[in-house]
């Protein structure tokens, strides 16, 4: 009996593996608010499918729920994944309605886009500690990196033993510093582009395809 139960839970794990395999990875973008995320999600979205994930926006927490974009087929250099977009919205410490005031945003509406935010980030979370099978951080290059959401954030990652690309975004700004994520980070691949102008896609496709697939 113990041969043919051994034999049994082996075909049964195999199965699982098989049908495992064939689903699609659920792939979390990640990062701090204005980051390009969405500019990301989309690109890759529309590059692949022809549609696209949500709207972006230069006001900070465009994303307010996380937006998912399933089936996405990505092939590059004889390796595919078949992934489900999940754009979060952009995690930080605090949302203080006062800073969409800037953006001649009336206090109300503020005050309403502010709440929207923080339970985003919330929903962020959950997502990244039940639901996700690895992760796209996104970075603004031009940015300092040492920050305490991206420690926590990639600490989180690290904890859940997640897969995670580094992604540094607005290599098209003049201020533009990739080195400087890749230092911050060293223990994970960096990988420069410009989600807005789609500049180093092939090679972003490519890491997606070999990281994930």
């Amino acid at each position: 009996m113990g041969l043919f139960t051994d034999l049994r839970d082996s075909i049964s794990r195999a199965v699982d593996r098989m049908f495992s395999d064939a689903e699609p990875k659920r792939i979390g973008i990640y990062g701090p608010p204005n980051a390009g995320k969405t500019t990301l999600a989309n690109r890759i979205a529309r590059d692949w499918t022809g549609d696209a994930v949500g709207p972006e926006s230069h006001i900070p927490h465009e994303t307010r729920r996380a937006r998912r974009k399933e089936n996405v087929e990505i092939e590059r250099n004889g390796k595919s994944v078949s992934i489900d977009i999940v754009d979060t919205p952009g995690v930080t410490t605090k949302v203080d309605y006062k800073e969409f005031l800037e953006h001649d945003m009336e206090k109300d509406d503020a005050v309403r886009r502010s709440r929207e935010a923080t339970e985003g980030v919330a929903e962020a979370m959950h997502w990244l500690r039940e639901d996700v099978d690895g992760v796209i951080y996104v970075l603004d290059s031009s940015e300092d990196p040492f920050t305490q959401v991206n420690t926590m954030l990639i600490g989180i990652i690290e904890s859940q033993d997640l897969p995670v690309l580094i992604f540094a975004n607005k290599t098209d700004l003049e201020d533009s510093n990739v080195q400087r994520i890749a230092n911050a980070f060293p223990q994970h691949e960096t990988v420069p582009l410009s989600a807005l102008e789609g500049n180093n896609m092939d090679e972003v496709y490519g890491k997606i395809a070999e990281y994930f697939g």
